[in-house]
């Protein structure tokens, strides 16, 4: 259950009557995307039907009742979030929107690339590109769906390809469980050698390609590896 401290009111106004609820807005959008993955308990910060929150003034069973055929309150907040709106105040919005513009930007840095050096772009060149193509994050759209936005606006300003390098670490034996924790799940082919070292082929986006490298040397100061063509 989201504090109160963090909620914004969702409202919905139908005959002259407002109804309102207090709710996570990130979990506003996810459930919205698909309503099983969210539990009500989740989203809502109270499990009440306000006609005014701040006041903490509740509509009549009839008015509920009127209104969305039942005081059911999964009935009622569900219907609220489909035809109502986010009240969000400047500081919510601003807070909202510069969290989700940076979850656009690092999507993009970790899996696009400049088509030349093969190398991700910069942050920070990614969000001086968006600033200057005048980006717009809504609060609300999935990130998923600013992502592909944000990438049409960034190709007449700077290169970008979407590629898939194939990795080869050799991990010395006595550090294969840290190294294929961390690489399990994006492994295409491993095997043990005579040396007792462990070897392994591994595909990812070209943006992730040095953090990948980093990651694995921290957990194996000896790992030898190769881009394979």
């Amino acid at each position: 259950m989201v504090s109160l401290d963090d909620a914004v009111l969702a409202r919905l106004e139908k005959g002259g009557s407002r109804y309102e609820i207090l709710v996570d807005p990130d979990l506003v959008q996810k459930w919205k995307n698909n309503p099983d993955s969210v539990d009500l308990s989740d989203l809502l910060a109270t499990e009440e039907i306000w006609s005014d929150a701040r006041a903490g003034d509740r509509p009549t069973s009839d008015a509920l009742i009127n209104t969305f055929g039942s005081t059911n309150l999964s009935d009622c907040v569900e219907k609220i979030l489909k035809n109502g709106s986010i009240q969000l105040t400047t500081d919510q919005r601003k807070k909202i929107i510069n969290e989700k513009k940076k979850k656009i930007i690092n999507e993009i840095s970790s899996t696009a690339t400049d088509p030349k050096t093969r190398l991700p772009h910069p942050a920070t060149r990614i969000e001086n590109a968006l600033n200057e193509a005048r980006f717009t994050v809504d609060p609300f759209l999935s990130i998923e769906k600013q992502v592909q936005k944000a990438v049409k606006v960034l190709k007449p300003l700077i290169p970008l390809q979407f590629i898939t390098v194939k990795l080869a670490f050799r991990i010395p034996g006595k550090d294969y469980g840290g190294v294929s924790q961390l690489l399990r799940g994006i492994i295409t082919k491993e095997e043990w050698i005579s040396d007792g070292s462990w070897v392994c082929v591994v595909e990812v986006a070209g943006g992730m390609k040095n953090e990948i490298i980093s990651r694995v040397s921290q957990r194996s100061s000896e790992a030898a590896v190769k881009e394979l063509v």
